[in-house]
């Protein structure tokens, strides 16, 4: 079993934690998604170190860990982290890109880079194919608007507490199923109002930018678009627009599972990426 490293490291700029799995196979990079951190991988990670395969998963810049964002759009700058961290994890090209959410929309656009030499993406649930759902759901949220309005300072332990209780409800089809250490993993970069305030606001600067984010023509490598079935936050219907766009693009759809099948449904999706690219395409039917 390979032991999971967690560190520090610069990519385009951003100084970011990194959590690494040495191994073999084809690099499986993961991004997550909007408010999230790499912790969101763990429980995949887990389950990839016990058959020494090589990951990489990373804060992305504005969330977590990591820098903040530069002034400015914010795609194009995922852009060029991502590619950072793709090079890193596979210098000479083939590693598989795995990216939830807004970490599935950079997975998509890095894969529509021909230059990267993508073994393949698997995109889970990604943001900018459907008309989102996802920041209104979390803006509009009771307990959310009563962080942003309070009078006085939530102190942290009632705002993680307060997080939990959002992330559980809107994330995921079968909360009571999920393990603790992953929502307290979620939540332990909230420490202040502030940061659900400026998550939010980077949230509102993304959305114009996630109306028409791709060039899926672009896309030669394979893909594997995953989705839960029970997703509130991002319609899966938007599958569509890849498996039309990409020749052999392939859908899953996971039953039982909300926004986020690496921490609801770990082992199911492990399966999945320990097939992926290797499933024949005529398998896909």
């Amino acid at each position: 079993m390979q032991p999971l490293f967690e560190h520090g490291l610069t990519f385009a700029g951003y100084s970011t934690r990194v959590l690494e799995l040495e191994g073999d196979g084809p690099p499986l990079v993961f991004f997550h998604g909007f408010s999230d951190s790499a912790d969101t991988w763990r429980a995949t990670l887990a389950n990839l170190g016990r058959l020494d395969r090589r990951a990489v998963a990373v804060d992305m810049p504005g969330f977590g860990k990591a820098s903040q964002l530069k002034p400015g759009k914010v795609l194009p700058q995922l852009d060029r982290f991502g590619e950072a961290v793709a090079r890193y994890a596979a210098p000479d090209g083939g590693a598989i890109v795995v990216g939830n959410s807004l970490g599935g929309c950079l997975a998509l656009r890095l894969a529509e880079r021909e230059e990267l030499d993508l073994e393949g993406v698997v995109p889970v649930a990604p943001a900018g194919l459907d008309m989102a759902r996802w920041l209104r759901i979390i803006e509009a949220h009771p307990l959310i608007q009563g962080i942003l309005r309070s009078p006085v300072r939530v102190p942290e332990s009632v705002l993680r507490a307060t997080v939990a209780e959002v992330y559980k409800r809107i994330a995921f089809h079968r909360p009571g199923s999920v393990d603790g250490k992953a929502i307290r993993a979620f939540t332990s970069h909230f420490a202040d109002p502030r940061d659900v305030a400026r998550y939010l606001s980077t949230g509102r600067s993304l959305m114009p930018e996630l109306s028409d984010p791709f060039r899926l023509e672009r896309i030669t490598c394979p893909v594997l678009v995953v989705w839960g079935e029970q997703d509130r936050m991002v319609m899966s219907k938007g599958a569509q627009r890849v498996i039309d766009a990409v020749p052999g693009a392939r859908l899953e759809l996971l039953d039982g599972c909300g926004h986020c099948p690496q921490v609801e449904c770990p082992d199911r999706f492990t399966d999945l990426l320990l097939e992926f690219p290797q499933l024949p395409l005529a398998d896909a039917a």
